[in-house]
C-alpha cells in the first residue's frame, strides 16, 4: 500500500526459494549467526597421527589406518557449541560489570570476548572474574549452550571414574587395553578419545582399536523401517510370526503408504516369519560373518542353520554319554602311545583346531576362529570319529574301549571349552553334563571360569593327519561309486579293492578298516596287482596312485553297466583325441612349457581312465559270460543238473580237536529251542539300534529261555542272539536297554518291567 501511495510499485511475482522447516513444529527455521566455542585441534591431530605411525596405537583392521590419517592430517577447528536442552553445559561465564552499558550481551554479536571466564564451578569462575576485574561489582551469566556430544563422549575413558579426582578406580582401570566399536565413528569418537586422553591425561586411553562391521539385511541394504527390513535381535532369538513382524511397523510414525511397502518387504524376506534361533546361534552367526569387511549381510536362514547345528552338538554329547556309561571316570591323563590311529588322529585335529583358534583370536580374525571350531566339531568329530567309535564299542577289547572312551571324553570336554566364547549358554549346559574328576569339578564349577584350551604339541601328528585326509578322499570316491550304482542302503556293503601304487599304499596302510567303516563297505583291501581284483567291479580312479574297485556281483545289472561304461569310455576317448589334435597343430610349438606339461599330464590321465573303464567293461562281460558257460556245460552233460548231496553226505563230521562236545540237536517241536531248554518269555517288541543321530525300528519277537539264552526272531526264523548279557535296565515304562559284550539295544514293549525282571533273574544280574 505504501508503495502504491508513493507510485513506486512496479508489480509482484513468485520467487522460488528453499525454506527450512522444523520436523516437529513445522515452523520456518531462520538462520542466525551466533558466536560459538571452538577447539584448535592441529597439535592434537598431529599427535594422534604419530601414535598410530609409531605403533603405540594399533587399529584393526589395518586398512582403516588410511582413514585415520586422512582425518587427522586434514583436521580443522572443532566447534563444540550446541544449542540443545540436554548435555553438559559449557563451563564458561560472561562477566557483566555494574554501570557498564556497553558490556554487550552473551551469545549475540555485541558480546565482548574479553568478558568470558571459565571455571569448574561458579565459585571458581567468580574468583577468576574478580581477578580479571578487580574492585568492580560484577555479575556472572553462564553460557546457555551445551558441549558437543562427541566432546562429552571423548572424556568417557576417564570421566566415568570421577576424573579429575584421583580415585582408585581411575588408577586401576585407566588406561585400558582394547576398544571395540564400529568403523563409522572412527573419527567422531575414537579420535576424540585419543586426543582428549593424550591432552588431559598424558597417555593413550587404550592400546588397540577393533572395528566391527555394520549389520545390513541379506540383500546388503541398510536396515530401514520404511523397507521393513529391520531385524530385532530379540525376534531372531525368540522367533516371531509374519503377523508379529507386521505389528512392529505400527508402533512408529511411518506414513500408511510406507507401512504397506514395508509389509511387502517383510512378506518377501520372511514369508513364514522368523524361526526361534536362540542367543548362541545368533552370536555364532554374527561372529562368523565378520569376514565380509565393512558390512555384514545378515541372512536369518544362516542363523537357523547354526541353530540346527546346536542340536547336532547336543546329540553328539548324548551319544557320548550313552557310550561312556554311568560309572565312567574321567582320565587324569591320556598318553599318545596308548591310543589307536583314529584316537591319535582326532586328538591331533583337536590340538590343531586349538592352535588355529587361539592364533585367529589373537589376530582378531574371528571368522577363522569359528571356521576352525566348526570344522573340528562337524567334519572331524561328528562325521568321522564318532562313526569310527561305533565298531570299537561293538566288538573292541576292553583296553580299546577304555582308550576310545577317554579320547571321546577329552574331545568333548576340551571342544566345549574351545567353543564357549562363541556359544556360552549351550556349552555351559553340555559341559555340566560331562563326568569330571571331583577335584577338577570343585576348582572349576562352571565352564566360564575353566581355563581356555592350549595346544599340546605332543599330540600333533601332521603325517597322520595327512594320511587320514587322503583316506577321506578315497572314502568320498567309494561313496560316489555307491551312489552311481544306486547302493543307497547301509545293508548293501560290497567289498572294495584299492589298486595302489607303492607310495599310495603306504599312506593307506593300517587305515583300511576306517575306510570300510566310513564308506559302508564290507571290507577294504589294498592291492598292487590287478590280477587280485575279481571280475564285476565298479571302478573309479581316486588319483594317479589309487583306483577304487567296488565288487558289484549280485548287486547291479551287468548289461546296464556295460552300456553306461562304454558311453563313458567313448567320451573319454573323444576328450583325449580332441586334446591330441590340438597338440599336433603347428602353432602348438609356441605354447609355454608349463602348459605343455599340463596337457601331457591330461593325456596320461585320459589313457589311465580309459584302461580302467575297459577293464571294468571286461569284468561285467565276464559276469554275463559265466551263466552262459554253465548252461553250455550242463547241455553237454545231457541237460541234467548235478544231484545235490544229501544232508547226511553234506554235513561234515565234528572233529574232537575243535569241540569237546558235539552240538545238541534242536528240538523238532520248537524250531529254535535246544533239547531240554524251556521258554520263559516270548513277546513282540521293537528293537532300536543306538546309532548316532538316527534310529531304525524293526518288529521283532524276543524270546528268553532258561538256559539262559536271549534271542530275537522274525516269524519262525532266528535273526540274532545276544551274547553274554552284561546289564538290563528300564529306560521308561515302555522300553528297556540291554547291554551285551557284542551290542547294545533299546527294546520297546508295554511289558518292559516284566522283561527286565525276568532277564535280571535268569542272568543273575
Amino acid at each position: 500500500e505504501f508503495l502504491h501511495e508513493k507510485g513506486l510499485f512496479r508489480g509482484k511475482a513468485d520467487n522460488e526459494m528453499r525454506l527450512g522447516l522444523c520436523s516437529r513444529s513445522k515452523d520456518v527455521i531462520e538462520p542466525m549467526l551466533k558466536p560459538q566455542w571452538w577447539v584448535n585441534c592441529k597439535e592434537m591431530g598431529a599427535d594422534a597421527v604419530n601414535v598410530v605411525r609409531n605403533g603405540e596405537l594399533k587399529i584393526v583392521p589395518k586398512d582403516y589406518e588410511k582413514t585415520w590419517f586422512f582425518w587427522m592430517e586434514n583436521i580443522r577447528d572443532w566447534c563444540i557449541s550446541r544449542q540443545l536442552w540436554w548435555g553438559h553445559r559449557i563451563p564458561a561465564f560472561y562477566v557483566q560489570v555494574e554501570g557498564d552499558e556497553e558490556g554487550g550481551i552473551p551469545g549475540r554479536n555485541s558480546e565482548k570476548k574479553d568478558r568470558w571466564v571459565v571455571g569448574r564451578t561458579e565459585e571458581e569462575a567468580m574468583a577468576n572474574a574478580k581477578a580479571k576485574f578487580p574492585g568492580k561489582e560484577i555479575k556472572l551469566i553462564q553460557d546457555e549452550d551445551v558441549l558437543d556430544t562427541w566432546f562429552s563422549s571423548g572424556l568417557f575413558p576417564f570421566s566415568s571414574f570421577k576424573w579429575p579426582r584421583e580415585t582408585d578406580d581411575l588408577k586401576a582401570f585407566f588406561p585400558t587395553q582394547l576398544l571395540e566399536t564400529g568403523h563409522d565413528i572412527l573419527f567422531f569418537w575414537v579420535a576424540r578419545m585419543v586426543m582428549m586422553s593424550r591432552c588431559l591425561m598424558g597417555v593413550l586411553p587404550f592400546k588397540e582399536v577393533f572395528l566391527h562391521a555394520m549389520v545390513r539385511d541379506a540383500h546388503g541394504r541398510k536396515m530401514s523401517k520404511s523397507l521393513g527390513n529391520v531385524i530385532d535381535p530379540l525376534d531372531v532369538i525368540r522367533g516371531i510370526t509374519l503377523e508379529g513382524l507386521h505389528k512392529t511397523l505400527m508402533g512408529g510414525n511411518l506414513d500408511p503408504k510406507e507401512v504397506e511397502k514395508a509389509k511387502e518387504g517383510q512378506k518377501q524376506d520372511y514369508p513364514e516369519g522368523i524361526e526361534e534361533c536362540g542367543t548362541d546361534a545368533l552370536r555364532f552367526a554374527l561372529v562368523a560373518y565378520t569376514s565380509q569387511g565393512r558390512d555384514v549381510n545378515l541372512d536369518v536362514k544362516r542363523v537357523v542353520g547354526y541353530r540346527h547345528w546346536c542340536n547336532k552338538l547336543f546329540n553328539a554329547l548324548r551319544y557320548a554319554m550313552m557310550n561312556l556309561g554311568e560309572a565312567y571316570v574321567a582320565p587324569d591323563e591320556i598318553r599318545p602311545q596308548d591310543l589307536s590311529l583314529s584316537c591319535k588322529w582326532i586328538l591331533s585335529r583337536l590340538n590343531q583346531a586349538i592352535a588355529s583358534t587361539v592364533k585367529a583370536m589373537d589376530e582378531y580374525q574371528f571368522t577363522q576362529a569359528t571356521t576352525a571350531i566348526y570344522a573340528f566339531w562337524q567334519y572331524d568329530l561328528c562325521d568321522v570319529f564318532i562313526e569310527l567309535v561305533k565298531p570299537v564299542m561293538a566288538s573292541g577289547s576292553d583296553a580299546e574301549k577304555k582308550a576310545t572312551r577317554d579320547t571321546l571324553w577329552a574331545c568333548l570336554e576340551v571342544g566345549l571349552r574351545l567353543l564357549h566364547p562363541f556359544m556360552p549358554f549351550l556349552t555351559e549346559e553340555l559341559w555340566q553334563r560331562l563326568p569330571k574328576n571331583a577335584d577338577y569339578a570343585k576348582e572349576f564349577p562352571s565352564i566360564t571360569i575353566a581355563p581356555y584350551p592350549k595346544c599340546a604339541e605332543e599330540f600333533v601328528d601332521q603325517s597322520l593327519v595327512d594320511r587320514m585326509a587322503y583316506s577321506g578322499v578315497v572314502v568320498n570316491k567309494i561313496r560316489s561309486l555307491r551312489a552311481t550304482y544306486g547302493l543307497v542302503s547301509n545293508k548293501q556293503q560290497p567289498d572294495v579293492f584299492l589298486l595302489c601304487e607303492p607310495e599310495s599304499k603306504a599312506k593307506l596302510d593300517g587305515l583300511e578298516s576306517y575306510v570300510a567303516t566310513l564308506s559302508v563297505s564290507g571290507s577294504v583291501r589294498c592291492v598292487t596287482d590287478a590280477k587280485e581284483i575279481p571280475e564285476g567291479c565298479g571302478v573309479a580312479p581316486v588319483d594317479s596312485g589309487v583306483v577304487a574297485y567296488v565288487v558289484l556281483t549280485g548287486l547291479v545289472d551287468p548289461e546296464g553297466e556295460i552300456k553306461r561304461l562304454e558311453k563313458k569310455l567313448k567320451e573319454c576317448e573323444a576328450g583325449r583325441q580332441k586334446l591330441e589334435k590340438r597338440m599336433s597343430l603347428p602353432e602348438y610349438a609356441k605354447t609355454p612349457d608349463k602348459f605343455k606339461a599340463e596337457d601331457n599330464e591330461k593325456i596320461a590321465n585320459f589313457k589311465s581312465e580309459e584302461a580302467n573303464l575297459a577293464q571294468a567293461v571286461d569284468g561285467f562281460r565276464a559276469m554275463l559270460a559265466k551263466p552262459k558257460e554253465q548252461k553250455q556245460q550242463q547241455a553237454e552233460k545231457g541237460g541234467k543238473p548235478e544231484p545235490k548231496p544229501s544232508k547226511e553226505e553234506a554235513a561234515p563230521e565234528p572233529k574232537a580237536a575243535e569241540s569237546e562236545e558235539a552240538p545238541r540237536p534242536r528240538a523238532e517241536s520248537s524250531g529254535f529251542l535246544k533239547v531240554g531248554e524251556k521258554m520263559v518269555m516270548k513277546g513282540d517288541v521293537k528293537k532300536k539300534s543306538t546309532g548316532f543321530f538316527s534310529f531304525t525300528s524293526q518288529a521283532r519277537t524276543l524270546v528268553l529261555t532258561d538256559a539262559p539264552r536271549l534271542l530275537y526272531m522274525e516269524g519262525t526264523e532266528t535273526r540274532g542272539e545276544f551274547g553274554r548279557v552284561l546289564s538290563c535296565m528300564m529306560k521308561s515304562d515302555s522300553a528297556f536297554v540291554i547291554k551285551s559284550d557284542q551290542k547294545e539295544r533299546i527294546i520297546e514293549t508295554p511289558d518292559a518291567k516284566a522283561w527286565t525282571e525276568a532277564i535280571a533273574k535268569h542272568y543273575k544280574l
